[in-house]
């Protein structure tokens, strides 16, 4: 699944790619990708549309237009695919087609037909209920560490699953978080309220870095990801634990331990990660 940084590096490949050029049409072959409003209107309303920018709350692209915002998400397999001139063939998993007036074109490609799009007003995308609930981008400007320790502190949640729920942070999906605990040196079922200020302010900055630091690798390709550039990030050279099963911690040497936590294939080490309370 794309998480925040492969979200990231596909925005800025489609803000390369497709901004500033005007819909002519759109095909939907699938029209279940199309949450709301209902297929025929959606395609109605883009017509004429000129991409102004694209922007990123979370893992959902938000498509800035002339008169509407278009709310992407990509869930599991989903992928853009661009070209100039029309040529390339379709094939069988491309569900939406964004036709511009110069002859080229944006393809969504979704094998599992998860992702969804959503068109609202212009500006009214942060009060699209995926994206109202999220907390806090993993950023040092709006991620503050206060208002995390203070969260942490009132719940018994195993950290792993409150850090994957996206209200503590968004952003932070399987790999990260695991990436973000071996960095802070915590287990990820430790409850979320027997951790200490220390504990907590070495997370935070795990977060804060590996998200950073994925972000300007482009990503981790895991099989099928690749950004809308046909390009595949680099980050998982420098993975520490996710997928690492049974190498030597790179801290301790101990081997890297698979288990699962709240159905999540979950990477730790256990020397440097020992669980609390």
């Amino acid at each position: 699944m794309p998480e925040l940084p492969e979200v990231e590096t596909v925005r800025k490949g489609l803000v390369h790619l497709v901004k500033g050029k005007t819909i002519e049409s759109v095909d939907v072959r699938w029209p279940r990708i199309i949450e709301s409003p209902e297929v025929e209107l959606f395609q109605n309303n883009l017509v004429g549309q000129t991409i102004e920018d694209i922007q990123r709350r979370g893992k959902f692209l938000i498509f800035k237009l002339t008169n509407f915002d278009m709310i992407s998400h990509l869930r599991m397999e989903g992928k853009y695919g661009f070209d100039t001139d029309q040529q390339d063939v379709i094939d069988k998993h491309t569900h939406v087609i964004f036709h511009f007036t110069d002859h080229s074109r944006l393809s969504y490609n979704d094998v599992r037909k998860f992702g969804r799009m959503v068109l609202v007003l212009k500006n009214e995308s942060s009060e699209y209920k995926g994206i109202k609930q999220l907390g806090p981008e993993p950023r040092p400007d709006v991620f503050y560490l206060e208002t995390f320790q203070e969260k942490l502190k009132r719940s018994s949640k195993a950290i792993k699953p409150l850090l994957l729920d996206q209200k503590l942070v968004t952003g932070l999906g399987n790999i990260y978080v695991d990436e973000a605990l071996w960095e802070a040196q915590v287990h990820p079922e430790t409850p979320a309220n027997v951790l200490d200020d220390g504990e907590t302010t070495r997370l935070h900055q795990a977060i804060i870095d590996v998200l950073a630091r994925a972000v300007e690798a482009g990503g981790t390709t895991i099989r099928s990801y690749a950004n809308a550039l046909g390009e595949a990030g680099t980050f998982q050279v420098a993975l520490n634990a996710y997928g690492q099963t049974n190498l030597p911690c790179p801290r301790c040497q101990t081997p890297i331990v698979k288990t699962k936590v709240a159905q999540r294939g979950t990477h730790y080490c256990p020397t440097c990660q020992k669980r609390k309370g």
